[in-house]
């Protein structure tokens, strides 16, 4: 499914308010870029300390990579919100598998992510020993998307009753 670029403008970026959210962005952009401290190109953003994109202040504007300001989630006096789930993320909701039953959302828990965020392709996890094509590819990348969390989260890793562990054992990772 092709992503529906129409559709999220008509539900999200044509709204005043983010009209007028972009505008106080690019105006904090383009005031940075007079004085010097960013380029076009130069694979930096201009990150609103106080989350505020209308708040353009020197005090309250900061360069840094894509790849930190992107990943930003709501802390004290912080940058922005991370999206909601949508879903109860409890074990108990029956939309997740208890740790020892190797972790991850149960089919029960697809469906309702899928309904609470259409558009979502968001599928359960590949655990045959010999998938199709399209879910070794998905296998693979889920695989090496673990991996990195394996280096980012050392104590997970090492504990063979984490959850990520678990998950990783579910999909068959080696």
């Amino acid at each position: 499914m092709a992503r529906n670029y129409r559709g999220e403008y008509d539900n999200y970026h044509k709204k005043s308010a983010q009209k007028k959210n972009r505008a106080g962005r690019n105006a904090a952009r383009n005031s940075l870029k007079a004085s010097g401290s960013v380029k076009k190109g130069d694979g930096k953003d201009v990150h609103h300390k106080d989350g505020n994109p209308r708040n353009n202040k020197r005090s309250n504007l900061s360069v840094v990579s894509k790849t930190s300001n992107r990943k930003r989630t709501l802390k004290k006096g912080g940058a922005t919100k991370r999206k909601d789930m949508g879903i109860k993320t409890s074990v108990k909701s029956g939309n997740f598998r208890a740790t020892k039953k190797g972790a991850g959302m149960t089919e029960k828990g697809v469906k309702a992510y899928r309904k609470a965020n259409p558009g979502s392709k968001l599928k359960t996890a590949v655990t045959e020993k010999k998938p199709s094509k399209a879910n070794a590819k998905r296998r693979k990348s889920y695989c090496a998307r673990s991996e990195g969390q394996m280096k980012k989260f050392p104590k997970a890793a090492k504990d063979p009753n984490s959850r990520l562990r678990q998950a990783r054992k579910r999909w068959r990772c080696r």
